[in-house]
């Protein structure tokens, strides 16, 4: 192929085709009418050689070719953007740009609402896209632009990103009121009669049992499941005991039949993170989220 006579807007549909699988919605985010989508698609099957999207029921799905290139060819337009854009280039009280990022539910309570009443006000038009945070860094994923900032806990993180602290966390257990093991106070004694629902986020092992593990003991876990949200209105309506982030359990005590009781042995806080490409430091739109977010920690 030569690539002088590519014409590299063709690339920008590719991309937003590749991310929605669908030709009108592709068109309306690219502000482009359908047929000229459909047009550029033809011309991408011509000039690859190669369907790229295939119709599978009423959906469109990408053949292994798109798969291999997507990545390639996200980064590169992210790096023309970076290059060119520069941090004068946008305007978040215009900008339209759409951004995804992974995060729990957990940490999605903790940061959402007040950031969505930041955006409110400041940049009305840019769109936040949130997918569930996996236990590990989705490295993969931010590699190929399919996400471009994650909040969570981490262990490692590769050189390649740059995190950033957002803010510590402790733990806290809440049952429902009227339990009729828990009266004023929770000794370990009674947190181990109990029995518990683990909100694992996809882990073996947390940091409560870790610990338990340590001194030889263990609790009775009856329920798990990777939803915190989930768990405290399960809690509430059983005499199943939960394990939740401070913050978490102080806000669904105000909601719900819940009593919140410290831990009765001491674990260390852990730190939730920024987590996203170093080479995408200097990404206006991206260090301008990153900032907002960094502000309501």
């Amino acid at each position: 192929m030569n690539i002088s006579t590519f014409d590299l807007n063709l690339l920008r549909v590719l991309d937003m085709l590749l991310r929605e699988q669908n030709v009108s919605r592709a068109a309306e985010r690219l502000s482009l009418t359908q047929p000229t989508v459909s047009n550029a698609l033809a011309r991408l099957r011509d000039l690859l050689d190669d369907p790229l999207l295939v119709r599978v029921g009423r959906r469109m799905r990408p053949t292994p070719r798109a798969l291999a290139l997507e990545g390639p060819i996200r980064a590169a337009l992210q790096q023309i953007e970076q290059t060119l854009g520069g941090a004068d280039g946008f305007d978040p009280r215009h900008s339209r740009q759409q951004l995804r990022i992974a995060l729990t539910d957990f940490a999605e309570q903790l940061c959402m609402p007040r950031l969505l009443a930041v955006l409110a006000e400041q940049a009305p038009h840019l769109r936040i896209d949130v997918l569930h945070l996996a236990p590990n860094l989705p490295v993969d994923a931010l590699d190929r632009g399919e996400l471009d900032l994650v909040l969570g806990r981490f262990d490692e993180v590769p050189a390649r990103f740059d995190r950033r602290h957002w803010r510590s966390e402790t733990l806290r257990v809440a049952v429902r009121e009227g339990h009729p093991e828990v009266e004023r106070t929770l000794d370990l004694d009674t947190f181990l009669n109990l029995r518990h629902l683990w909100v694992h986020g996809g882990q073996t092992r947390g940091m409560v049992d870790q610990w338990l593990a340590e001194q030889g003991l263990a609790r009775q876990i009856a329920y798990s499941t990777p939803n915190y949200l989930q768990a405290a209105h399960l809690a509430a309506t059983s005499d199943l005991g939960v394990v939740l982030p401070t913050q978490l359990a102080t806000h669904f005590a105000r909601l719900l039949p819940l009593r919140v009781f410290e831990l009765p042995f001491a674990l260390e806080p852990f730190d939730l993170e920024l987590v996203y490409l170093t080479h995408r430091q200097h990404d206006p739109a991206l260090g301008w989220l990153v900032q907002r977010i960094m502000e309501i920690g």
